[in-house]
């Protein structure tokens, strides 16, 4: 899309900082890091959602990921990919972040709202769900 600012970072048309390049993935810095080394890895294909993108134009995210985590030296750190506005995605274009976390301050904060779950609900639901794959 002529619009989308990280398919603009792939045409060279925003500078960005490079970690690593191929036919179907990019990594680079993000510019507005929560840690040292935060990191974004998109696949070049356009799509805003997960289910947008084509599984063979995935196949190098998970990978570049694990490499980036390794060579940026970050023992704790998270993964992250958000889909939709209300899931707190700002670009829509899939991408992930790797976010190193070196201490409590730093890097990503999450505030997990748990339940309890209902066991014969969850066993209904998993049964729904494994139907639909």
């Amino acid at each position: 899309m002529a619009s989308c600012i990280f398919c603009r970072i792939i045409k060279g048309e925003i500078p960005s900082f490079k970690l690593f390049e191929s036919e179907k993935t990019l990594a680079f810095l993000d510019v507005g890091p929560l840690s040292k080394g935060h990191a974004l890895v998109i696949p070049k294909f356009h799509g805003a959602k997960l289910a947008d993108i084509p599984d063979d134009q995935l196949s190098e995210i998970l990978p570049t990921l694990k490499k980036l985590a390794v060579a940026s030296g970050a023992t704790d750190y998270n993964i992250l990919q958000n889909n939709g506005t209300i899931a707190h995605q700002q670009v829509h274009h899939v991408h992930f972040h790797m976010i190193p976390k070196p201490n409590e301050t730093e890097g990503l904060g999450i505030s997990w709202p748990t339940t309890s779950g209902d066991m014969e609900k969850l066993k209904a639901l998993s049964e729904e769900i494994k139907s639909r794959m």
